[in-house]
């Protein structure tokens, strides 16, 4: 429940942003710094959220960074300058790394692997379905007012209260350790640069897609109902895209999903997509389902094959490896934006995935590779290095000696 109101909130304040920053007059560059600037915010929290936690416990660290993110909400209404929102941006990346952590450390504390995979998962679930449900608030009032930011700080508020009634005991915050990204390149290229390269496309499309759909003609409901059909056709396409790969050379679906995405995203441009509006949204749900897929196709990927002993160290610095590229991709794609106009995001896109398509399949006509204790596509966002430990593959060798005996 908490994660769930959490969520719902930060989904309808990224959105609320871009249409209202657009409305204010930024230009796209602008509006993709201040976008970049949640993601640099999340990747440096990532480094001192598990401090905080571990010095003044669970619910308190909670209630802190729920106060933070909810007083960086409503000061973008006061503050309608660039600048401004760009440092609140961080502010609300280092917050909300924080509540993530706190929570995911949390269900870390469940000891059955049977029962941590069902919890990832449904974890994952509740975190689509909030993000998807953000966008429909955007439609219950004036994106130019700030009624909307009251929204979003007061959910924030809320999920404090499911949190700071819990029972449950306070576990432990472990710390995660990082493979350097020279390393994890040399054990997983694909997955590394995959990583990279869908963090460039996902830091873009979060930042920078509703911007597109508000300088193409569409109102306040449209840019919600926009994202909302973006994020639905990424959790409904996830699971069955990926599970194709499952008992496969995991390579061979990550270029096919990450050339169709390509594909779909050059298909917008054209001028019958163009003048056509149900079919630009149609063709935005496949590229949702597409480009959702291809960080956990990373994941999935590296999974298969680093020794059993580095995989949680692997997933952390993979999602790092991730984050920085988030925190690129606002910054280029809104720079494009402004000397090409709102068609150069989807020519990023296809650009972007263009390039992974093309190193992923010269990684697999050049090496073959036998997988060293396959895994299982899991649909996911990306997240925290602690909710990466939820997942039984990333178990290490002595727990699960332990839980065998």
């Amino acid at each position: 429940m908490g994660v769930a109101l959490l969520l719902t909130g930060s989904g309808l304040l990224g959105t609320l942003l871009a249409v209202r920053g657009s409305r204010e007059g930024f230009d796209e560059q602008t509006l993709g710094l201040i976008m970049s600037g949640y993601f640099a915010g999340f990747f440096v929290g990532t480094f001192f959220a598990p401090r905080l936690i571990r010095r003044i416990g669970h619910i308190r660290a909670f209630a802190f960074y729920a106060s933070l993110a909810a007083i960086a909400v409503m000061l973008h209404s006061m503050w309608l300058n660039p600048w401004a929102w760009g440092g609140l941006r961080v502010v609300t990346g280092i917050a909300l790394v924080g509540l993530y952590t706190t929570i995911e450390s949390w269900l870390n504390a469940e000891p059955d692997a049977l029962r941590r995979s069902r919890v990832f998962s449904a974890y994952m679930a509740v975190n689509l379905s909030a993000l998807a449900l953000g966008q429909l608030l955007l439609r219950w009032g004036n994106a130019e007012g700030a009624s909307l930011f009251g929204i979003a700080a007061i959910l924030v508020c809320a999920a404090v209260l499911p949190v700071s009634t819990t029972r449950l005991a306070q576990p432990e915050v472990p710390d995660v350790p990082h493979l350097r990204p020279s390393r994890l390149y040399r054990l997983a290229p694909v997955a590394t640069l995959a990583a990279a390269l869908s963090g460039l496309a996902m830091g873009a499309f979060w930042g920078l897609t509703p911007v597109y759909a508000d300088r193409v003609g569409m109102d306040a409901d449209g840019v919600a109902m926009f994202m909302l059909t973006a994020i639905l056709g990424g959790a409904l396409l996830q699971w069955p895209i990926g599970c194709i790969s499952d008992g496969h050379d995991r390579r061979i679906g990550l270029a096919i999903a990450s050339l169709l995405a390509a594909a779909v995203a050059m298909a917008t441009l054209l001028p019958a997509v163009q003048a056509h509006r149900p079919m630009l949204f149609a063709l935005f749900f496949c590229f949702g389902g597409l480009a959702f897929s291809l960080y956990p196709f990373a994941v999935a990927h590296m999974l298969d094959y680093l020794p059993r002993e580095q995989l949680l160290s692997g997933c952390s610095s993979l999602l790092l490896v991730h984050g920085i590229g988030a925190a690129i991709g606002p910054g280029l794609a809104g720079a494009a934006m402004q000397r090409l106009g709102p068609q150069a995001l989807p020519l990023y896109f296809a650009a972007v995935l263009s390039l992974l398509t093309l190193f992923t399949l010269t990684r697999l006509v050049r090496f073959r590779r036998l997988r060293i204790h396959p895994a299982t596509f899991r649909p996911m966002l990306r997240t925290t290095p602690s909710a990466l430990e939820l997942m039984p593959e990333t178990e290490s060798p002595s727990t699960q000696q332990k839980e065998d005996h």
